[in-house]
């Protein structure tokens, strides 16, 4: 008996372990591949391995979250039937091909890539960089290619580390003299990086800004009550300004009457809009989204054994499928084996 082959584009995405998903998530990822799963083969990486990339010290931490992210998958709306869900550090062919690529990519290469340097400078490593923080770049091709995936969702500063990836496949296939890995397209959200509340740095769990998919009515409420709208709005009369306010920032990303949207927009710049009406319509917005994914999120916290099947199942789904391309590109470049 024979089956129907998936010829669905596949997409790889995932996060890091470090803690429950927030707001940034949501709007940076979640929605779309929520959306996605209907028309995509559609692989989710519980990144742990990644997260150890600068969490070594606290293992445990990337440990305990590894079923609260995917509790999070799960409450936004990602079907499992829909979406293979996966631990990175359960795949052993995703280290084994980062090995082999090693080989594959300078030092100086590394080193230069836009990503790379920019997360280095911020977290002050200098010359201290961990060597797994500095690989990163090879660890996520071999993510990718393991998974032979054709698209990639990613932000906008993520972009060269899926032009990297495509360097590594295009030097392979050359070796090979023929097409083993594919190239991986990058999917860039319209919507970018989403602020924290209070407008000084990109919504972050590390930064105390960010606004979780368990917030609870209260902590919504205090979240935009204290977030920031423009300074020289001192009365309701007064004429305000849309651009760099976060709370219209966060109605661009969220309100779905965008009709009343550019109303409010028109309304605050001529001004007779006061700003405690404002943030009462973002705050309604807010806890509209939020309540279905929380209570959600409670049942399937309630249930760890059935979302630790899930990951289990998804997890043997996704070693099947790295590890059939690990071995076609051990045949193709004629490494040694055993059998």
């Amino acid at each position: 008996m024979s089956f129907p082959i998936d010829t669905r584009p596949v997409i790889l995405t995932g996060d890091r372990t470090t803690g429950p998903l927030h707001l940034g998530h949501y709007v940076g990822s979640l929605k779309s591949r929520v959306a996605l799963q209907h028309s995509h083969r559609q692989f989710l990486l519980l990144a742990d391995t990644q997260a150890l990339t600068d969490n070594a010290h606290d293992p445990e931490k990337v440990r305990r979250n590894v079923l609260e992210v995917a509790i999070d998958y799960l409450a936004v709306g990602i079907d499992p039937a829909l979406t293979t869900i996966c631990v990175q550090s359960a795949l052993p062919a995703l280290a084994e091909l980062t090995l082999l690529y090693l080989n594959f990519v300078t030092v100086s290469r590394l080193e230069r890539n836009p990503t790379i340097k920019t997360e280095i400078q911020m977290r002050g490593f200098e010359r201290d960089v961990p060597a797994g923080f500095l690989c990163y770049p090879v660890a996520q091709a071999a993510d990718i290619t393991a998974f032979k995936a054709t698209v990639v969702p990613v932000g906008e500063d993520q972009a060269p580390l899926i032009e990297q990836t495509n360097e590594i496949v295009r030097r392979l296939n050359r070796q090979i003299g023929r097409d083993v890995l594919v190239e991986a397209a990058a999917m860039v959200p319209s919507v970018g990086r989403l602020p924290g509340v209070d407008g000084k740095a990109k919504m972050s769990k590390s930064q105390g800004n960010a606004i979780p998919l368990s917030a609870s009515p209260e902590e919504i409420r205090d979240a935009v009550r204290r977030m920031y709208t423009d300074p020289d709005h001192l009365r309701v009369g007064d004429p305000g300004k849309v651009e760099g306010n976060v709370v219209f920032t966060y109605l661009d990303a969220f309100c779905e009457d965008r009709g009343l949207l550019e109303e409010m927009k028109a309304h605050y710049r001529r001004g007779g809009l006061g700003d405690v009406t404002l943030k009462r319509h973002l705050e309604d917005t807010l806890q509209a989204l939020l309540a279905p994914i929380r209570e959600r999120r409670a049942r399937y916290a309630a249930e760890p054994d059935y979302v630790m099947e899930i990951v289990r199942d998804g997890t043997r789904k996704a070693k099947e499928r790295t590890e059939a391309t690990f071995a076609e590109l051990r045949n193709a470049l004629g490494l040694f084996s055993l059998t």
